[in-house]
């Protein structure tokens, strides 16, 4: 016999289920925007043109994609911020 705390438990697990797929189905564009950025990032720093990766940067990234990681290139490249701190 099924007892009213295993039907809320069951109704709890449901709601948390498809809670969790909405906050993932949220969040992927962002995480893909920000791998990509890093590529990009990572690229551009095998070329040369050195970025630091600051919680910023990964925002700018993560939110704007490619044309952040670009901009983001491009600035560091042109000295105005972003650049990577040399000791």
């Amino acid at each position: 016999m099924v007892t009213v705390l295993e039907l809320g438990v069951l109704v709890f697990a449901i709601a948390l289920l498809l809670g969790s797929y909405r906050v993932i189905d949220a969040v992927r564009p962002f995480v893909v925007n920000a791998v990509v950025g890093l590529v990009v990032l990572i690229l551009a720093a095998f070329f040369g043109y050195g970025v630091e990766i600051t919680p910023i940067v990964l925002l700018i990234v993560a939110i704007v994609g490619l044309p952040g990681a670009v901009l983001v290139v491009l600035l560091a490249y042109l000295g105005i911020a972003f650049t990577p701190v040399v000791f």
